[in-house]
């Protein structure tokens, strides 16, 4: 079964009148997005970070969803910390890309959009997952996009 056929099969629903709802799909749909685009998930640091969860609210990655190590085609990369915010009574939905190993050589600048969700969902509560899919891996694209060379 193709993902569309999926998709249209069990379509992602979330109550518009519940932030955490949204934020919660949202935040799940662009992890799967981002692995399918050949970053695999790092368990050992989400793990850490579930068990933790309290200190780390403390930390910069309070805001991540997902940790990754690096494609498995790379050589020149690091694993992504994928963040998002939505902020409460905001419909502006947030998401951030940046390196795991941000003092490395191949650690590039961090990306994020900062849109409404309004634009991703029916009136019934449903995702959009083409339009939400577009985003996320333009976002994806953006980041792994070679830096200008100056001279």
């Amino acid at each position: 079964m193709s993902e569309t056929a999926a998709a249209k099969k069990n379509p992602k629903k979330a109550n518009l009148a519940d932030q955490h709802s949204i934020k919660h799909l949202l935040d799940e749909s662009a992890s799967e997005i981002v692995k399918a685009r050949g970053y695999p998930e790092d368990f050992r640091t989400s793990n850490v970070r579930l068990l933790l969860g309290t200190l780390l609210t403390y930390t910069k990655e309070k805001n991540a969803i997902l940790f990754t190590y690096p494609p498995t085609v790379s050589f020149s990369s690091t694993g992504l910390v994928v963040s998002s915010k939505l902020p409460r009574f905001s419909d502006s939905y947030t998401l951030t890309i940046s390196s795991a190993d941000p003092k490395s050589v191949a650690a590039k600048k961090p990306v994020e959009f900062t849109k409404s969700v309004t634009q991703w969902f029916t009136k019934e509560g449903v995702l959009v997952e083409a339009l939400f899919r577009k985003d996320v891996e333009a976002l994806v694209d953006e980041y792994n996009k070679e830096p200008k060379k100056t001279k």
